[in-house]
């Protein structure tokens, strides 16, 4: 039976909006997902949202929890908001939208930023951060805008995450998470804060302090439901609206990770292996760990950029017989591509991955490129879907050990999450390249239970973080590694796939010299 006690979180990832309704163990009560297909790419490497969809389409998700189970509505204890990171909205004075949110996969960059003050100046070039301060102050969205927008720009007066502003809808109230703050934004990574005046993150953006919500702890009621949401959306006016945190990090949450020996990946469209730590530790030096879900910690990330991406891209490229064959005979194409998997022995005969489709800033390097090695005449598309598989392994296995040697701290057990972890095949080739036993939560939509975590300890359903985790989490299916198999992938790993991006690096800068691609 539904419990009397339940709590709604919505989750606006990439590709949908979600209205989940959990209770107080964990289970997911009721769904209703809305997908989000009308992004708009005006120019290569743009890619924008009307700020008013993502608000419809999480009213609309609601909406349709109420129509299929109407009961369940007064049974609502508190709402929280999980988003996808880094897309970043305009605000005029009355709080209207000024322009598309430019979204996360958006890869425009700034024609012109800022001079930083001397002092900055000279610190950076010394530390040889300077590189990467300017493709900071580039990347930033508000950079883009002021250069190129200057008029739009002119006009904001709130420049806010998307999570800041469904809590705007939602409450009324310029209010976020500090655990939601990941971003080109003025942002105080180790004190979890806003950085504070004369910080040099003021000088390199042209955002101004009031443009920013106010920001408070995961974990903390923020505000009410204010009538005018409730009538948009149905949640009962008044329902308190709690601060939970982005999507990766309540995915870390929502996986049971709150312990460094235990990494969370993610196989999202990013796929990432994070490490929960009350320490502040760098992946890599000068780059941040991000706000946790859970008070004063934070997620050491490692990220493979367009992860599973490569996934969804060979489907459309290569699966048409799979697609033609599953609608042919009424069933989900899923199976079917997990069968092409199955096919092909592990090491894909020596088809081998490196998984760098989207560069990085630091980790890898801005040139760095994809690469495909090893090919032979017995290889086929099924060798290449479970080389993509196997590199995407690799190079989160590379993240893991980045962070077990800067944290000091062994990795010893996984937990996956994401779209990707849905394939059986898909953990077990993890658990083999990594050696160590890979957990698949109870539950898929573990961003949305990592935001009601967050709500049920903020409404004290559950004493602390520790019970409601041990309530409200649990492992579905442990994947042990096979020893031969990990002995296999542990040799092609050390021996080949830790040496590609070295190796290749010179061509890597050279392609992007003769051609532009990826642009500086």
């Amino acid at each position: 039976m539904p419990s009397d006690e339940l709590i709604l979180a919505l989750d606006n990832g990439t590709q949908s909006v979600r209205a989940l309704l959990f209770d107080v163990r964990g289970r997911l009560v009721a769904k209703r997902r809305e997908p989000l297909d009308d992004y708009t790419i005006e120019e290569p490497g743009w890619h924008e949202h009307d700020p008013e969809g993502f608000w419809e389409a999480a009213c609309r998700a609601c909406r349709g929890l109420w129509e299929d189970a109407p009961e369940l509505r007064a049974a609502v204890r508190a709402v929280a908001v999980t988003t996808q990171r880094g897309t970043v909205i305009n605000l005029d004075d009355a709080g209207r939208p000024l322009r598309p949110a430019i979204t996360w996969l958006d890869s425009r960059k700034s024609p012109r930023v800022a001079p930083l003050p001397l002092r900055w100046r000279l610190a950076f070039r010394a530390a040889g951060m300077a590189p990467t301060v300017r493709s900071f102050q580039r990347e930033a969205e508000a950079s883009w805008i002021a250069a190129c927008q200057p008029e739009i720009w002119r006009r904001t007066r709130r420049f806010l995450l998307l999570s800041g502003y469904l809590n705007y809808r939602l409450c009324g109230s310029f209010v976020d998470s500090a655990g939601s703050q990941v971003g080109y934004l003025p942002f105080d990574f180790k004190g979890l804060s806003w950085a504070r005046a004369g910080d040099w993150r003021w000088a390199a953006l042209p955002i101004e302090p009031e443009m920013l919500p106010e920001l408070a702890a995961p974990a903390t009621i923020i505000g009410a439901v204010t009538p005018q949401a409730a009538a948009a959306s149905g949640i009962p006016s008044g329902t308190p609206l709690v601060a939970a945190a982005s999507d990766k990090a309540c995915e870390v949450l929502g996986s049971g990770c709150t312990r460094p020996g235990t990494a969370c990946l993610s196989f999202g469209t990013t796929a990432t292996i994070n490490v929960c730590d009350p320490r502040y530790v760098e992946p890599a030096p000068f780059l941040p760990p991000y706000p946790a879900a859970i008070p004063n910690a934070y997620n050491t990330e490692v990220q493979v950029f367009r992860g599973y991406w490569m996934v969804n891209w060979f489907k459309e490229q290569f699966g048409e017989r799979e697609r033609l064959a599953a609608q042919a005979a009424g069933i989900p194409v899923e199976p079917l591509f997990e069968e092409l998997l199955k096919q092909v022995p592990p090491g894909a005969l020596g088809l081998m991955l490196q998984p760098y489709w989207t560069p990085g800033v630091r980790v890898p390097g801005p040139e760095a490129k994809g690469a495909i090695v090893g090919f032979g005449d017995a290889h086929t598309r099924a060798h290449l879907y479970r080389a993509i598989i196997e590199g995407l392994a690799y190079a989160l296995r590379e993240g893991g050990e980045r962070i077990a040697r800067r944290s000091h701290s062994p990795i010893t057990s996984l937990r996956v999450c994401g779209g990707g972890a849905q394939s059986d095949a898909a953990v077990q080739i993890t658990a083999d390249v990594f050696g160590l036993p890979a957990a698949r939560p109870h539950v898929y939509e573990t961003s949305g239970l990592g935001a009601a975590i967050d709500a049920a300890v903020a409404l004290r359903l559950h004493a602390d973080f520790d019970a409601a985790g041990a309530a409200m989490t649990r492992i579905e299916r442990t994947f042990e590694p096979h020893p031969q198999t990990q002995r296999m992938y542990d040799a092609l790993y050390r021996r080949v796939y830790r040496k590609l991006y070295g190796r290749l690096r010179p061509l890597y800068a050279a392609i992007r010299e003769i051609t532009g691609y990826p642009a500086g």
